[in-house]
């Protein structure tokens, strides 16, 4: 995975979260779906600590849908493992931003998984509009 594909800057958020029983198949590891599930976590929670979550966002208009995305499964992880979330965030175009996620296992740092999703932006009615600059200016001016 190409980790920064653009010269922008990078933000980053970092959580970690325990499997859930109900995420676990009957292999006894996770179940392939839960890792967009898990991605979708990991960038709720990153826009939040970036003090605008997707409801503040929402409610002004702004939409951003996946178009596209990306996983690799690298290991399996079981019921109440520990896991630790990276979440990268940077613009990929001029209306396109995307979200780069590694998952790890926090006691031994094996990578468990591992990819991206890419988003549009759009408007109330769902149109694709270029990003409003306070959005540009979230991603690409804050310090870190």
């Amino acid at each position: 995975m190409n980790r920064y594909p653009c010269e922008h800057t990078v933000r980053e958020h970092t959580l970690e979260f325990r499997i859930r029983y109900s995420e676990t198949d009957a292999m006894g590891t996770y179940y392939n779906s839960r890792a967009l599930e898990w991605f979708e976590y990991g960038r709720t929670e990153l826009l939040r600590a970036l003090g605008k979550p997707y409801r503040q966002m929402e409610s002004q208009g702004l939409w951003m849908p996946v178009r596209e995305a990306h996983v690799e499964y690298l290991a399996p992880a079981r019921y109440d493992d520990l896991l630790r979330m990276t979440c990268r965030l940077y613009r990929s175009g001029p209306a396109r931003f995307r979200f780069d996620v590694e998952i790890v296992d926090a006691e031994t740092g094996r990578a468990v998984c591992r990819g991206w999703t890419e988003h549009v932006v759009l408007d109330h009615r769902g149109r694709p509009i270029r990003p409003p600059q306070w959005l540009i200016d979230l991603v690409e001016n804050q310090p870190t």
